[in-house]
This record gives C-alpha cells, sequence and structure tokens, in this order.
C-alpha cells in the first residue's frame, strides 16, 4: 500500500475510533494510547522498513508462504527464460526482506546487467520481450493468473519505445514472444517448479535467514 493511502487509513480508523469508541465505552485515554500507538507503528515502518513491515510480517506468518511462492514462481520464470537466451542473471530476490536487505523497493525482483544500448535491433528485443514476460506467464501456468508483472510490462514498453518502434508493432511482438515463452514454460513445468521451491527455500523470512543466496557482482536495474 502506498504511503498515503496507508496514513489515509490510519487517520480513517483513528477518526472512527474517536467516534465509535465511547458509544462502546472505551476510555478516551485508551482510544488517544491507541492512536498513538498506530501512529508511532506506522513512523516506524517508513523509517526501517521503508512501508513495508506489513509485508514482512505478512511473510513471516504461516499463511506467508503462499505468497513468497507466489513471487517464487514469477523469478524462476524470469531466470529459467534468461537463461534459455543466454541472458545472465546477476540476482534473485525472493520476499521483501530479502528486498529490504538489497535496498530495493519490492517484493521480489531478477537483476540482469544494463544493456549496452538504449536502441536495440528487433531480434535483441524479442528477446526481451520473452525474459520479461516469463515470470507472468509462469504465475499464469502455476496459478491461472497473473497478479505481477507491472514493472516488467513497463520496462518493456520503454524498451521498444526508445527504440523507435510504433506501439502496434511493439504489441503485436510482445503477443508473439508471450505465445512463445508460455509453450516454452508449459514444456517445462516440472523444472519452473523445481526452480522456485529452490528460491523459495533459500528466500529470508523474519526469524530465518537464507540459506545460500544467489549474490550479485553488484547492485543493477531490477526485473519483477
Amino acid at each position: 500500500m502506498p504511503d498515503a493511502l496507508r496514513a489515509g487509513a490510519a487517520v480513517a480508523a483513528i477518526s472512527l475510533l474517536a467516534v465509535v469508541g465511547p458509544l462502546l465505552g472505551i476510555p478516551a485515554a485508551a482510544i488517544a494510547l491507541a492512536a498513538g500507538l498506530l501512529l508511532a507503528l506506522l513512523t516506524l515502518d517508513a523509517a526501517r522498513f521503508g512501508g513495508r513491515g506489513g509485508h514482512l510480517l505478512a511473510e513471516a506468518l504461516p499463511g506467508g508462504q503462499g505468497r513468497l511462492r507466489r513471487i517464487a514462481v514469477h523469478e524462476a520464470g524470469h531466470a529459467l527464460v534468461a537463461s534459455e537466451e543466454s541472458l545472465p542473471v546477476q540476482r534473485v530476490l525472493v520476499g521483501s526482506l530479502a528486498c529490504l536487505q538489497a535496498g530495493v523497493a519490492a517484493g521480489g525482483v531478477t537483476e540482469f546487467a544494463i544493456p549496452e544500448r538504449a536502441k536495440m535491433p528487433p531480434e535483441e528485443l524479442r528477446r526481451w520481450s520473452r525474459v520479461l514476460q516469463a515470470g507472468m506467464v509462469a504465475e499464469e501456468l502455476i496459478f491461472g493468473e497473473s497478479t505481477g508483472g507491472a514493472d516488467d510490462r513497463a520496462l518493456l514498453g520503454r524498451l521498444w519505445g526508445l527504440s523507435g518502434f510504433d506501439a502496434p508493432t511493439a504489441q503485436r511482438e510482445q503477443r508473439q514472444a508471450r505465445r512463445e515463452i508460455s509453450q516454452w514454460l508449459r514444456q517445462r513445468r516440472d523444472a519452473l517448479e523445481s526452480e522456485a521451491e529452490r528460491l523459495l527455500q533459500d528466500a529470508p523470512r523474519l526469524g530465518r535467514q537464507a540459506a545460500s543466496p544467489l549474490s550479485p557482482e553488484g547492485p543493477q536495474p531490477p526485473l519483477g
């Protein structure tokens, strides 16, 4: 949740408590204490955890394994297709804690080296189209739908735009790349699930550190 929405929700909760509390017999001192505690927690979350404290807590709870598994599947899709396309992976991070430790504002990322040039030929753009859409396709294959990938789509659109291609051409090429990678991953579902499980086991959580994270040579632009 963005900071503005989080703050708005907190103000709404405090206002509601101030109105309803006395009707329920809640002392004014208790309401003031609860309001102060809520604001203090929001301040601590913003300062210490970049506003991702709720995600960190959710992932540490027993039900958080499901959220982390979806992230792991998404990143596994990127990693497998990148290997097939001979695009070296610099780092894979799964979970809010891993990203927070790396200074990345995300729930999961796969990072690659910066392209040598902004304007790329069609074949190079097709390769990036397959790699960048692989996370979304992997989610759809395992879970039936994709909830991540907004950053991937935005970056892919920028790459095609910077290379001078019009929107209809870029969209057509991206659809074709998505069909290709969907078929490729479907044929390798076992490998996808195996890689996702490995990433999930390596992912740190509150109370449990990573076993053996895939380390980078240095920070690189992230892909979700």
